[in-house]
């Protein structure tokens, strides 16, 4: 089986408040960088299933030129080769700009399954996958509990998770599944999964390399930050006192007032 898997670089959450730029942009370059969680869990899967069946795992990012350093650890979990779509034209790129990058990108490559986390922490828009899927002509199954391809028949079965429990649906490969953590936690990078990713392939595609990618000059297609400010500081909080009786009302009046019930 050959699985592409999404990853994206971003913001550490343990590396304290991210920061704004001048542009209202956020500062990339204020804290260091790391696999988005989500897109592990995606990883940790496709790397299970070649594991069981057998094949390759590549890895797909869009991300400044030094986002190598973070597919780096991508590929220490056991990812066999990277590719990173990097160009100044992407700088500020926002949802529907990346989904065609990204789309561009993997029509250029051979898979059976194409995987991603559900959204990430920096923007959780979670329609990256959905838009992919779109682009290339791919059924989407999402969001994914388990995995169960059948290389020989050419398709998979997922385990959808719904409101409801889950659902089972199946559909051919090619295939995109939008990943939950249901599947199973990531492994930690061994030693020698460290040392091997050095020497792992990387290739780099610039906009001109995708070819018709229809990406637009500035990066960004239907959005624009415009201004940027703190929120407001918390109000003081009401302390409801009485018996539980007068107590449950007054929490009723006090959120029917607002539309709240």
């Amino acid at each position: 089986m050959r699985i592409l898997v999404l990853t994206k670089p971003v913001p550490d959450p343990a590396a304290g408040a991210e920061r704004l730029g001048p542009d209202f942009r956020l500062d990339r370059g204020a804290s260091p960088s790391v696999v988005n969680g989500n897109d592990e869990y995606a990883l940790e899967a496709a790397l299970q299933l070649v594991e069981a069946h057998g094949g390759e795992v590549a890895i797909l990012s869009m991300a400044p030129a030094n986002g190598t350093d973070t597919m780096r650890k991508a590929l220490a979990m056991g990812a066999q080769r990277g590719v990173l779509v990097t160009d100044p034209a992407l700088e500020g790129a926002d949802m529907a700009a990346t989904i065609r990058v990204l789309a561009a990108a993997a029509a250029a490559e051979e898979f059976d399954l194409l995987l991603a986390g559900l959204d990430t922490s920096d923007g959780q828009g979670g329609a990256v996958a959905a838009g992919v899927a779109a682009l290339l002509g791919h059924p989407l199954l999402s969001p994914a509990a388990s995995i169960e391809p059948d290389p020989a028949a050419g398709r998979v079965r997922v385990r959808r998770l719904s409101a409801k429990g889950y659902d089972v649906v199946e559909a051919p490969m090619p295939a995109v599944i939008s990943c939950t953590q249901a599947l199973g936690a990531p492994r930690y990078p061994s030693l020698k999964g460290i040392m091997a990713a050095r020497s792992r392939e990387i290739a780099q595609r610039s906009v001109a390399d995708l070819g018709d990618a229809d990406v637009p000059a500035a990066g960004a297609w239907s959005t624009k930050v415009t201004a940027a400010e703190a929120p407001p500081a918390r109000a003081a909080g009401r302390v409801v006192r009485g018996t539980p009786d007068e107590s449950a009302t007054k929490i009723a009046d006090f959120l029917a007032a607002r539309r709240l019930i």
